[in-house]
């Protein structure tokens, strides 16, 4: 449904949305897949990926390769389309662009003070770091002992400061209180994101609203499945919801309740856009719900290119890219440990 739109959008955003559209048509076909799920060696996935737009940041790298080098060479890939469409972007095309590095940088902070807390070396938690999530002071992270640290030596000077504000706490930091952290974050980032999205209205809010409400309700039957058999009580778990989405407000109070795997599907299964995901696993078993909620995301962003003039494309190109750096890793991964037999097992075909 497009409202006047479709009379200005060109205007500042139009070479940006074709070039993204060229980007897309870039990714990865069944075919490709198919190919690569036959390759006996990583040298292998490397001569078939020189043939696709992987090609020049693969082709120098000497022998024998290593998976996170492939991993890495196609995410650098992804990194130099984003930052290019980044510094071609006028407002408010920019702020959705970097909307979508919050996530990775709430992942990176997560990821630096975990490390710290188990005393691995800094440098080496850098460079695991999703480069999308980067800002300056990231290395200083690793002096911080409570959260109060965190937030006034580091991130009050990063566009997280204003997540930062519901989980100041002057606990030290553990790793429960770390994933209370991580989850508290995404869910002020989700929120604003979202009120972000409304604001700009017309198509983009109506197609980043059903991305983002499936994104909350995802995060929520994780934190529930997650949490299941830890002390985190009913109260703090329903804390972590997002206040929208398809399962706000009734779903949560259900899913808050939840003592095991084969109840939070009974509360899914009420809601049909879950119901499909939840009808392939077995009762008790929640190893496939990752890969069913995968492919479920891959379809509504494929949905979004059915429609012009907003900026629900940019969004999901980007996630359709690291849906592909994923693929790539799992393959890459069965390949160089000869698990040959489990490679179709988490590749989730995009086209």
């Amino acid at each position: 449904m497009y409202g006047f739109e479709a009379l200005t959008f060109n205007i500042h955003s139009g070479y940006l949305e074709a070039i993204v559209r060229g980007h897309r048509s870039g990714l990865l076909t069944s075919a490709d897949y198919n190919n690569l799920c036959q390759c006996e060696t990583l040298d292998d996935i490397k001569m078939h990926l020189s043939a696709t737009e992987y090609g020049p940041y693969l082709q120098n790298e000497p022998s024998p390769l290593h998976t996170t080098t492939i991993v890495e060479k196609c995410t650098l890939k992804l990194v130099d389309e984003y930052n290019h469409m980044l510094c071609q972007a006028t407002e408010p095309l920019s702020t959705f662009l970097e909307y979508i590095r919050y996530g990775h940088m709430i992942d990176n902070v997560v990821l630096i003070v975990t490390g710290t807390l188990h005393e691995r070396d800094v440098q080496e938690l850098l460079e695991k770091c999703h480069p999308l999530g980067m800002f300056d002071s990231i290395a200083s992270l690793a002096v911080a002992q409570n959260m109060r640290e965190l937030y006034r030596l580091v991130l009050v000077d990063t566009p997280l400061a204003p997540y930062f504000s519901e989980c100041i706490t002057s606990e030290d930091l553990d790793d429960m209180n770390i994933e209370i952290m991580r989850n508290t974050l995404y869910k002020a980032y989700l929120e604003d994101f979202y009120r972000f999205c409304q604001k700009l209205g017309g198509a983009t809010a109506e197609i980043m609203s059903d991305l983002l409400a499936f994104e909350a309700d995802r995060r929520a039957v994780n934190i529930t499945i997650n949490s299941i058999g830890t002390e985190l009580t009913r109260d703090d778990r329903r804390k972590l919801y997002s206040n929208f989405g398809l399962l706000y407000p009734y779903g949560h109070e259900e899913l808050a309740i939840c003592e095991d795997i084969d109840q939070v599907r009974g509360v899914m299964e009420k809601y049909p856009p879950y119901q499909s995901i939840f009808s392939k696993l077995a009762y008790g078993e929640s190893q496939m719900l990752d890969k069913g909620f995968y492919e479920e995301e891959v379809k509504r962003l494929c949905l979004a290119f059915e429609q012009q003039f907003h900026y629900g494309v940019f969004f999901a190109y980007v996630r359709l890219r690291e849906q592909e750096i994923r693929n790539l890793m799992w393959i890459s991964e069965c390949v160089a440990q000869n698990q040959k037999s489990r490679v179709h097992d988490s590749v989730v075909f995009i086209f």
